[in-house]
Formats: C-alpha cells, structure tokens, sequence
C-alpha cells in the first residue's frame, strides 16, 4: 500500500465505505481533530521517555489504550450515518474514564482554584492534547443527529476530563508545579 494515492489533490476525501466528501466536511474535521489529539498525547508521552515513577507502566499501558480508542472514535466519525460501524463505542469506554480519573483524582491535593496549564513537559501537553478533544467534542457536537445513537460526544467530554486529571497526575508524579490562577491582573 503506498503512502499517497494523489486522490485527494482536489480537496476532497473518502469517508469509511468510499463515499467522497470535501476536506473541509464536519466528519473529516470531527475525525481529524481525534487524530491531531491523538498524535498530541503521544506527543506528551515521549516527553516521558526519561522519567521514572511507581506506576509508569500502567499509566502509559492506560495512555495507550486511550490512544487506540480515539483512533476508533475517528473511524465511527468517519462513517456515514446509514452505514453500520465496524468498531463502535460502548458505554464501557466512558465508565474506564471515569474509573480513572477517580482513582488518580483521589491522589491528588483537591483544587482550590482554576490552574494553568504548566509543569512537567509531559503535562502540558496533555493539556494540549485536552484542548483538542475539546475542539473534536465541539465539532461532533456539530454534526447533530448524525451522530444521534453515538457515544462519541459523551466519550470526548469525559476524555477531556480524563486528559485534565493525567495532566496533573504527572505533575504529582514527577514533582511539576501547578501554578494556580492569579486572583487578579
């Protein structure tokens, strides 16, 4: 399989099961802005490559897990309403998030104010990589009743969450500092 076929020179793409859309179609939009979050939290991942912590290995194995969901929240996206979804998301996805952001927010000191994003590398990018899902949640959310029977738009607002709590359990782990909002400019 080559890397370039040169048929989307003209500006339009293939959604799942062939049927051409423009580049700029809130699917491919929708799909695309999983896929830059997606390559984002690796991003934030690499920057843990020399770091060290009790729990690493599982926090990257949930990490990638997470990477590989998204990955299928795009293909569910890419797919035309009245086709059927080779792999779709299932509430069971959305309850892992929420396991975990409880069981990491349970070690973490609980928030007194709004924070910014800062800290460890890794952390800030996870910040990012949440900024992007919210920008994905937001397109969905604008493709309405094409999306009428998925979980996709529920499984963003929770990964965002998701991304906020990972983004400070690093700090905690690697001793970043989260630097609080300033009551005043």
């Amino acid at each position: 399989m080559r890397i370039y076929t040169r048929s989307g020179d003209k500006g339009k793409t293939s959604l799942i099961y062939g049927e051409r859309v423009p580049k700029n179609d809130l699917r491919v939009e929708a799909y695309g802005t999983c896929d830059e979050a997606n390559s984002m939290i690796g991003l934030a991942l690499s920057f843990l490559d020399e770091a060290a912590w009790k729990g690493k290995i599982e926090f990257l194995e949930k990490m990638h897990r997470v990477q590989t969901i998204i990955f299928h929240a795009g293909s569910e996206l890419a797919t035309p309403k009245d086709k059927e979804v080779a792999w779709k998301l299932r509430q069971e996805h959305i309850q892992e998030l929420e396991d975990q952001i409880d069981e990491w927010d349970a070690q973490l000191e609980p928030l007194k104010n709004f924070i910014l994003p800062s800290g460890h590398r890794a952390s800030s990018s996870l910040h990012m990589a949440r900024t992007i899902v919210r920008r994905a949640e937001r397109i969905a959310v604008s493709l309405g009743e094409e999306l009428e029977n998925s979980l996709v738009c529920p499984y963003l607002n929770r990964l965002s969450d998701f991304l906020f709590v990972a983004a400070r359990y690093v700090n905690k782990n690697l001793g970043g500092e989260e630097r609080p909002l300033a009551a005043d400019i």
